[in-house]
């Protein structure tokens, strides 16, 4: 019984599905040390009736070919109320900015009773299981909203003025497409207000493409905010289970995880993760880079120093630390290796260091690069300890995984003279970088983590917002 609720994670996921055809949903588990972190009731039965209506009105059925037949031939939204709703997903920027938005668009699905619906390219395919019982969440290719061109924008919505509430609901379009995410002008800035909310709610499909973790905006809507309460009692803990009800490794992605896995971290006493993410090689030297690593991880005793005396005596029993390596470059994996092979540890433990890829540079539309991506942010998922590089969405994916807070390693142009080199973070929650001003009322407000309990501002990102839980707001 115990195993059976592991398998599913505490009642996260929903039983029934082929194991052969993910092995990683039921297998995940056994790489994992049991979690404190239990999804909520609430939340288990809020999963379990969006899987109904995802079975019901996803592709493929019924219902979805009658609403998206009317959606497509209405010009405005004079559609059947008794039609599905829908939100497609569409990707941009990097892997990283992908899943983290896609877990909050995940939310805002459940929140507005609309099925979710993804846009994948070439590079993503293969990626994911299907997360959804007996239904698929890729939107069908012969779908006509593959072409956002021909679809009114948020941005013109609202300079239309059409967002009065004189207007009829005949007056909203049938389909609208916003554009969520960084743009210095804040685009979307009224998209967590009460009354934008209102009017999207009665507009049947919404494109949202985003690359941005937007969830701690969605605490701003009125009538949002007690249902999300309700699904998460812990606030840091929405990616972990949104994470792990959403995102499971395809069996191609799992041949490769639970290989490195068993090959060069299981037997390790402690496995600790370490993510360089360089954003400008111009700006920071590789040796800058290095040296702010090796600062964080043996001032914080992450690794231990080296015996300069060769006095070391060696036993049987000595602790074993696997140190996982994630970076475009092969530098920082080889000269840590090369530190501990050549030199013993001042404490005696024995330091093996692996490094699954080097891609030299990010690569988009690049299958196999996306591949080993979401392979190597789910290992570092599976550490007991991470080390990651400020901003970095890639690194935000694994510590969410993991449920772990990270330490946060300060960009070298930005250190100040004598400061830390890095710190820990608030949480395991992804920070949402470019928040919005909360202007819903035509007043401007000071930044809005400070109306709000559970949100403070990112360690990493000062602009940003992140979710916390309570013993972080002590």
């Amino acid at each position: 019984l115990q195993y059976e609720k592991d398998k599913l994670h505490g009642g996260l996921l929903a039983s029934g599905f082929d194991e052969a055809s993910c092995i990683s949903r039921l297998q995940s588990h056994l790489y994992r040390k049991p979690s404190p972190r239990k999804p909520s009731r609430y939340l288990i039965s809020k999963l379990r009736n969006y899987e109904e209506l995802h079975r019901r009105c996803g592709p493929n059925t019924i219902s979805y070919n009658k609403s998206m037949t009317n959606i497509e031939n209405s010009k405005n939204n004079n559609v059947d109320a008794t039609m599905c709703k829908y939100i497609v997903w569409s990707p941009t920027n990097g892997l990283g900015n992908r899943i983290i938005s896609m877990a909050a668009t995940f939310l805002y699905a459940i929140l507005t009773n609309r099925v979710l619906l993804v846009r994948f390219g070439e590079d993503m395919h293969g990626l994911f299981c299907e997360p959804f019982l007996n239904s698929t969440w890729m939107l069908p290719n012969n779908s006509p909203f593959w072409n956002q061109e021909q679809i009114e924008t948020y941005d013109s919505f609202l300079e239309k003025g059409r967002s009065k509430t004189n207007k009829t609901k005949e007056d909203l379009p049938s389909a609208l497409f916003l554009y969520h995410q960084y743009t210095k002008e804040d685009t979307e800035k009224f998209f967590h207000c009460d009354n934008t909310q209102h009017l999207l709610r009665d507009i049947p499909l919404l494109i949202l493409q985003s690359d941005q973790y937007f969830v701690p905006s969605l605490f701003m809507v009125t009538s949002f905010n007690l249902e999300i309460n309700k699904m998460f009692l812990q606030k840091d803990t929405i990616f972990y289970h949104l994470g792990h009800y959403l995102f499971h490794p395809s069996n191609a992605a799992w041949g490769l995880i639970s290989r490195f896995y068993k090959t060069y971290l299981a037997k390790a006493d402690k496995r600790i993760g370490l993510q360089i993410r360089v954003f400008d090689p111009q700006i920071s030297s590789q040796q800058e880079i290095m040296d702010l690593v090796l600062s964080c991880t043996i001032e914080n005793k992450i690794l231990p120093k080296l015996d300069t005396q060769n006095s070391v005596s060696y036993s049987e029993n000595q602790t074993l630390k696997a140190v996982l390596v994630t970076s475009l470059y092969p530098d920082y994996g080889e000269k840590l290796r090369a530190m501990y092979l050549n030199k013993a540890s001042i404490s005696g433990e024995l330091i093996g260091v692996f490094q699954p890829s080097h891609e030299q540079q990010q690569k988009f539309h690049d299958n196999m690069h996306d591949m080993k991506a979401w392979t190597e942010m789910y290992l570092l998922s599976l550490c007991d300890v991470l080390v990651t590089s400020s901003f970095s969405t890639f690194g935000y994916v694994a510590q969410g995984l993991g449920g772990l807070k990270p330490w946060l390693l300060v960009r070298p142009h930005m250190k100040k003279p004598n400061s830390t080199s890095c710190e820990q973070d608030l949480s395991s929650e992804p920070c949402f970088h470019f928040a919005p001003m909360h202007e819903c009322n035509g007043k401007s407000q000071n930044h809005f983590g400070s109306s709000f309990p559970h949100l403070l501002a990112c360690k990493d990102f000062n602009r940003g917002l992140k979710l916390v839980s309570d013993s972080a707001l002590l």
